[in-house]
C-alpha cells in the first residue's frame, strides 16, 4: 500500500504497543481507522465531484460542437438557396426577349386550332334538325 512490508508493519505495531501500552492501543487504532475511513470518504467525494465536472464539461463541449455544426449546416442551406435564386434569375433573364424590353414571350397555346366547317354530305341539309 505505502511500500511498507509486513515485517516493517509488525515492527511498528510492537513499538506502538510499547509506547502506548495495552490499555490505550485499541482506542488509538480505532481512532486511526476512523481517520483513515474519513480520508477515504473525502477522497472518493472529491474524485466523484471531479468526474461529474469532467462529464459536465464534456457535455458542454459536445453541445457546443453540435450547435456549431448546426450553424454551419444552416449557413450552407442559406448559401445554396441564394445560389438557386441567382441561377433562377439568370435563367429568367435568358428567357426574356433579346430587345431588353423585359416582357416575357407570349405563351404557346396547346389547344388545337378549330377545324374548318365541313361540307354537308349528300342528303343532309344545312338546317338544324328538330328532333
Amino acid at each position: 500500500m505505502f511500500g511498507i512490508s509486513s515485517g516493517e508493519l509488525f515492527f511498528i505495531a510492537i513499538i506502538a504497543l510499547i509506547v502506548l501500552g495495552p490499555e490505550r492501543l485499541p482506542k488509538v487504532t480505532r481512532m486511526a481507522g476512523m481517520w483513515v475511513r474519513r480520508a477515504r470518504t473525502q477522497w472518493n467525494s472529491v474524485k466523484d465531484e471531479l468526474e461529474r465536472e469532467l462529464t459536465a464539461e464534456e457535455l458542454k463541449r459536445s453541445l457546443h460542437d453540435a450547435q456549431s455544426a448546426l450553424q454551419d449546416t444552416e449557413q450552407r442551406i442559406r448559401d445554396s438557396g441564394a445560389e438557386a435564386r441567382r441561377e433562377f434569375e439568370q435563367m429568367r433573364a435568358s428567357v426574356q426577349q433579346p430587345d431588353g424590353s423585359g416582357a416575357a414571350p407570349a405563351p404557346v397555346s396547346e389547344e388545337p386550332a378549330p377545324a374548318p366547317p365541313s361540307k354537308p354530305q349528300e342528303g343532309e341539309s344545312d338546317e338544324p334538325r328538330n328532333a
